[in-house]
């Protein structure tokens, strides 16, 4: 059973009641993305914990090894997807500051 990895709450962009981007400052839209990515990241750090917790769970018998090697697989997954986006992140800054104005 292969579970999709949920990286936040998220709405349809014409569910959303806010004001028009047009009408965001730049700042209101970088704190929007630095809130996005803070709850990216504490989903992440929550699946790690729940990974430890199962293993816990399992080292006493209370879990089974595939509920284990399942969490612990997506967590790695979602670790890796974390990790590229921060290097394409850091990797689109550098070519930024090539540019020549």
């Amino acid at each position: 059973m292969i579970q999709s990895l949920n990286l936040g709450q998220t709405a349809p962009a014409n569910m959303l009641q806010t004001k028009p981007t047009q009408q965001k400052t730049p700042a209101e839209l970088t704190q929007s993305f630095g809130q996005y990515l803070q709850t990216a990241l504490d989903s992440v750090s929550a699946q790690e914990k729940n990974v430890h917790k199962l293993n816990d769970q399992y080292l006493v018998g209370q879990v089974d090894v595939t509920k284990v090697l399942i969490a612990s697989e997506q967590a790695q997954l979602s670790l890796q997807f974390t990790s590229q986006i921060r290097n394409k992140v850091v990797e689109a800054y550098q070519e930024i500051m090539r540019m020549q104005i």
